[in-house]
């Protein structure tokens, strides 16, 4: 569910409640904030300049990703993905289980 809970220009994409996609809709060029696992973070910085840690957010945790065409489309769609997986593993198993039914 996207949402505009800080400023009109400001995405905010959740998965019941939980945050897993950011983006200023008025940067240029765009970015996206997203959310991703430690190692794999490290990874992908390595691999790209246009993915550094996560502004705003916990470095750690999360990456922004500039998006000016360096980093393939497809990889830029599986980061989406994966955050979105990886907000959902840490929900309770019941949310989980309400989630691959609906």
């Amino acid at each position: 569910m996207e949402e505009f809970p800080f400023t009109p220009e400001t995405s905010v994409f959740k998965v019941l409640g939980k945050v897993f996609a950011l983006s200023a809709l008025d940067a240029v060029p765009l970015s996206v904030n997203l959310k991703c696992e430690p190692e794999n973070a490290i990874r992908l910085r390595a691999a790209y300049p246009a993915v550094v840690p996560g502004w705003h957010m916990n470095k750690r945790h999360w990456n922004t990703v500039t998006l000016d065409g360096s980093v393939p489309d497809r990889l830029v769609r599986e980061m989406v993905e994966d955050s979105y997986d990886l907000v959902v593993a840490g929900m309770p198993r019941a949310t989980r289980l309400r989630l691959d039914r609906a």
